[in-house]
């Protein structure tokens, strides 16, 4: 996948600004498929030169003028098009986990170090990831939010979300593994 499809499957829900699509990004699809702003404006340029979004100019009174972006039909093709691909398995490229393959008596307090600081990262992802879950249902329970299918424009975001919240889980789990299993094997003699 290329931030081409990231971005086009972000304006497919609604049209943006490059500041908007930047800031619906950081709480959505960077979850996932991380970018800069930088990134996102040369993303949507290129896709603008493609034909694959159309810009239109929206004056502002007190504020510099801005591009609003929308999916062309042609871009609605190419997200349709990437959705039918083949998906193929995710590849794990984790420098943790470098770090584990290389563990032994010399380096094991800092791979601990090393687990730990995962560990709270996923722990504060994990947070911020259930504080999302709650905005998005808000005073609605989750099955009332799924029996409203695919028509809801935040429907997808939603499941997506649910992936990440449970891969930081999973992260918290094997965290906890690891770290009790280095304990024990530490306590040996």
């Amino acid at each position: 996948m290329a931030l081409k499809h990231a971005v086009l499957a972000a304006l497919s829900t609604e049209p943006g600004s490059g500041y908007e699509l930047s800031k619906r990004f950081d709480a959505s699809v960077a979850n996932f498929w991380p970018a800069s702003a930088q990134q996102i404006y040369r993303e949507l340029d290129r896709l603008e030169g493609e034909g694959l979004v159309r810009a239109r100019t929206v004056h502002q009174q007190k504020r510099p003028d801005k591009r609003v972006f929308r999916i062309t039909p042609a871009g609605t093709d190419e997200l349709s098009g990437f959705i039918r691909s083949a998906t193929r398995p995710t590849v794990i490229r984790d420098d943790l986990l470098v770090k584990i393959a290389s563990l032994n008596r010399d380096n094991a307090g800092e791979v601990v170090a090393a687990v730990r600081e995962r560990a709270a990262a996923s722990s504060e992802k994990l947070a911020m990831y259930e504080h999302l879950r709650e905005a998005l249902l808000g005073a609605g329970t989750e099955q009332e939010f799924l029996a409203a299918g695919p028509d809801r424009p935040d429907f997808g975001g939603y499941l997506a979300l649910k992936r990440g919240i449970a891969f930081e889980k999973g992260n918290l789990r094997w965290s906890r593994e690891v770290l009790s299993i280095l304990g024990e094997s530490r306590s040996r003699p």
